[in-house]
């Protein structure tokens, strides 16, 4: 897929920590429906080897390959190869010199800190802090991270962007996946729905073709956690809507987390060099016939 020549592409990435499918089709969510609507919202499975924890499945989303290249394991980031295999927002900066923009609360994706950070250098890096680790802080930090994204996104001109959202993991993992897990997937879906507002109200908005990515890294037990393989914690989720992406039924394979970051370049017009040996394909690309 190609960008419309006309107008300048842009893409907006959006990760939900957490988030479990079959919890979130039973919620009113009308800022990821419009998104699907407009495209599609697929299941993704994730690979047996990637263990279901955020730090290797961001890693995973962020920059394109498996956890066997990029060797973050855990939630602890330390041994990686990200400066072999760098998240998108530090390889479009530092190799095209784009506008890039990363946001969240949670240490290693973005500072120095167990092992990290995962979004090592992008043009534009906002850290902030949750001021506690309860679920009413993370609430908080995103609520923050939210109003800076938002900012952002209204003033300034990134051609890639990355926004985390972190309180619906810390609040399965402190109360479990009942009704306060429920109310904070909808408190997600709220501050989706300001940054999909503040990409409207851009002043260049009518030339511009912007790509929403929105994903999730895996899922939950009942009881709040993660780390095993049932299919609870293994599924997790992303939905899209891209200039030239038809809505409707998502692509007929199935998507990986490592395609993400291909539909980042491919959105952008940006050529994929075979040297950064990605494993992933954009959400629309074919998968190549086996050679007999």
């Amino acid at each position: 897929m190609s960008p419309s020549l006309a107008l300048r592409p842009r893409v907006l990435v959006v990760g939900i920590d957490g988030v479990r499918l079959d919890v979130l089709r039973t919620l009113r969510t009308p800022h990821l429906d419009a998104v699907a609507g407009a495209g599609f919202l697929a299941p993704i499975e994730i690979d047996e080897d990637t263990p279901t924890m955020s730090g290797p499945c961001w890693a995973t989303i962020a920059t394109g390959v498996s956890a066997a290249k990029h060797g973050v394991y855990g939630n602890h980031f330390g041994g990686n190869r990200l400066a072999v295999f760098p998240d998108f927002t530090t390889r479009l900066a530092k190799e095209d010199g784009r506008s890039t923009f990363a946001v969240g609360g949670w240490e290693p994706l973005m500072i120095s800190q167990s092992g990290g950070p995962l979004f090592a250098a992008p043009s534009r890096l906002s850290y902030i802090a949750p001021r506690a680790e309860t679920a009413e802080d993370w609430e908080d930090c995103d609520e923050r991270v939210t109003v800076e994204a938002v900012r952002v996104l209204a003033d300034e001109d990134p051609e890639a962007s990355f926004v985390y959202l972190g309180a619906v993991d810390e609040t399965a993992h402190l109360h479990g996946c009942g009704d306060r897990y429920h109310r904070s997937i909808i408190n997600a879906d709220a501050r989706l729905g300001r940054l999909l507002g503040a990409l409207a109200d851009r002043a260049g908005r009518a030339e511009e073709d912007w790509t929403v990515i929105v994903v999730t890294d895996h899922g939950h037990v009942q009881a709040g956690g993660h780390g095993g393989r049932s299919a609870e914690e293994r599924t997790a989720w992303v939905a899209c809507s891209a200039p030239g992406l038809p809505a409707g039924p998502p692509p007929p394979r199935p998507l990986r987390h490592v395609d993400v970051a291909a539909q980042v370049y491919a959105s952008l017009g940006r050529r994929i060099d075979p040297h950064w040996t990605l494993d992933g394909l954009p959400f629309t690309a074919r998968v190549p016939a086996p050679v007999s």
